[in-house]
């Protein structure tokens, strides 16, 4: 039987929580075939011990929050692939078990945030980066209204709106979540002040404030840089516990489908972000178990 455990909103009260790092290069690591527009939900489909393994090994490392196989998992993707809408919605609950079974196995508190990833995720092109998609705000609540009842309904902790491109569409994602009663966060990917759309980030973040479905806001699958100047403009507009959980300070390379990586590592000043007011941290792309383990053992030195 599982074990109870606080709410994942209550624990942000404590100390920092610790967030598990990038799903695909612990896949990569583990000899995963990722090409292909569905990415590492080709894996979840055909490969789930993988994915479970995954998982295990950032428990292993540390991690509190373990974030599901769903990040790139649309009903239209897969229907392109001959999946029908009952085998789409029973993937996503399989990845939300699949998380679950490895939080378990920790015989101590982790929690499992389903992904929630932006609508250019599922287009497979990059645009995650570029947000402006040409949809409206009710055209991209129509899209990801299915996706996430199916995630919360699989029972997740706690629903991770992440590397959202665009203002529009965080109102989309806002919108759904006050419809459902969803328990998320919100983490937008920017870049220079601004959304990836080009939105000032303290409107962007503002409209996160009133939404008391939202246990955090902040900012992932970014340079590191961009990570403690973000996340004061989140805490000026919102007034929420933050989220920060960047990539290794890569960048994606839509022609080549290859990551630019930069000639040296940009510092990841953790004690400056807590103090800004970080409840949740961790690594998105490119930041593996290693990685985690020692973020772990920054956060315990507070």
């Amino acid at each position: 039987m599982p074990r109870a455990r606080e709410p994942l909103a209550e624990a942000l009260a404590g100390a920092a929580v610790l967030l598990d790092g990038g799903l695909s290069n612990q896949l990569a690591a583990e000899g995963c075939d990722l090409s292909g527009g569905l990415w590492t939900g080709r894996v979840l489909a055909e490969r789930p011990d993988l994915i479970e393994a995954a998982h295990t090994a950032y428990a292993r490392a540390g991690a509190q929050v373990l974030i599901t196989a769903s990040y790139q998992v649309g009903y239209e993707a897969f229907a392109a692939r001959g999946y029908g809408r009952d085998r789409t919605t029973a993937l996503l609950g399989r990845g939300v078990r699949l998380a679950a079974t490895a939080a378990e196995a920790a015989e101590r508190d982790v929690w499992v945030a389903a992904s929630v990833g932006p609508y250019g995720a599922v287009l497979a092109d990059g645009s995650e980066y570029r947000g402006r998609y040409g949809l409206g705000v009710r055209e991209l609540v129509d899209f990801h209204r299915p996706r996430i009842e199916a995630l919360w309904a699989a029972g997740p902790d706690v629903l991770a709106l992440e590397t959202v491109p665009d203002a529009v569409e965080a109102e989309a994602l806002l919108t759904v979540v006050a419809e459902t009663g969803a328990a998320a966060w919100l983490s937008y990917t920017p870049a220079g002040g601004r959304t990836r759309a080009g939105q000032p980030l303290a409107e962007a973040f503002a409209l996160a404030a009133g939404v008391p479905g939202i246990i955090a806001v902040g900012v992932n699958c970014c340079d590191p840089r961009d990570v403690l100047p973000s996340l004061r403009v989140a805490a000026e507009a919102t007034g929420k516990p933050l989220v920060a959980y960047p990539n290794d300070g890569s960048v994606w390379q839509v022609d080549t489908d290859t990551w630019q990586t930069p000639a040296a590592p940009p510092p990841w000043p953790v004690a400056d972000w807590r103090a800004a007011g970080a409840r949740l941290v961790g690594g998105c792309c490119r930041i593996g178990p290693a990685e985690i383990a020692a973020l772990a053992g920054r956060l315990r030195q507070g």
